[in-house]
């Protein structure tokens, strides 16, 4: 009796042993409210975080998401207070700091400027006489970055920046059509039809996760959430998730 006791407790504890082998690695991520793509209050947090949170999930990790303003989302991640950070535009000067990710996908990067008022482009140096506001920390595209010729004003957020727009403290806005709107829509929705899109749109933006190389295991983090990736992307877990979110 004694020794069926014995046995059974020590199936037990391997049981436990096993259990805690299996469990899911923990992986600490920031993040910022950017709706629709993500966001405290969007179901499963937005589209970009089930995106995310799916693939990890396929290699044996669970994300824990941080929501901060966006400059502290990378500075934190850059020095390593994080394990990465998403979602973000591509840019080469990520790759000094951070291993990033393949790609998911975003939406157009356009300018807002208001209703009525002839804005017209055919390069960025069409845009010389007007102020342009931009979110602090954010990438844009190359070009317009390095556009030192142009006047950029910086803001916190975006809802910020359209706040500006409408009281004509700038003359356009840099933003993601989708978040643009969403934004308008939610904070200032009898300003809706006071804002429009200017074409062409700068850029279609894909959306990348950066994984600090300050982080321990950075590469191993990195090939994880790549098998992630790519297993939704083929298996059609991605396409599903986008079409459960409206995208």
């Amino acid at each position: 009796m004694k020794k069926t006791y014995q046995l059974i407790l020590v199936i037990l504890i391997l049981l436990v042993l096993s259990g805690f082998a299996h469990a899911a690695q923990p992986i600490k991520l920031a993040t910022l409210d950017w709706e629709p793509y993500i966001g405290q209050t969007l179901p499963d947090n937005g589209y970009v975080a089930e995106v995310i949170r799916e693939a990890f999930k396929r290699s044996g990790y669970e994300i824990q998401m941080d929501f901060l303003p966006w400059a502290r989302v990378v500075k934190m991640a850059r020095e390593g207070k994080y394990d990465g950070y998403f979602p973000e535009y591509y840019s080469d000067e990520l790759q000094k700091d951070f291993k990033v990710s393949s790609s998911f996908p975003g939406g157009p990067l356009v300018f807002f400027k208001r209703k009525g008022e002839e804005i017209h482009y055919g390069s960025l140096s069409d845009l010389k006489p007007y102020f342009i506001g931009v979110v602090r920390g954010y990438i844009n595209t190359r070009e317009f970055d390095e556009a030192d010729y142009l006047k950029k004003d910086e803001a916190t957020d975006d809802l910020t920046n359209f706040k500006k727009l409408l009281k004509k403290r700038v003359d356009l806005i840099v933003a993601d059509k989708f978040v643009g709107y969403d934004t308008v829509r939610k904070n200032l929705p009898d300003a809706v039809e006071q804002i429009d899109v200017v074409n062409p749109p700068l850029e279609i933006k894909d959306l990348f996760l950066c994984i600090s190389k300050k982080t321990p295991d950075a590469q191993i983090k990195l090939e994880a959430l790549e098998k992630g990736l790519a297993e939704i992307k083929s298996d059609g877990t991605l396409e599903r998730i986008l079409k459960k979110h409206g995208f």
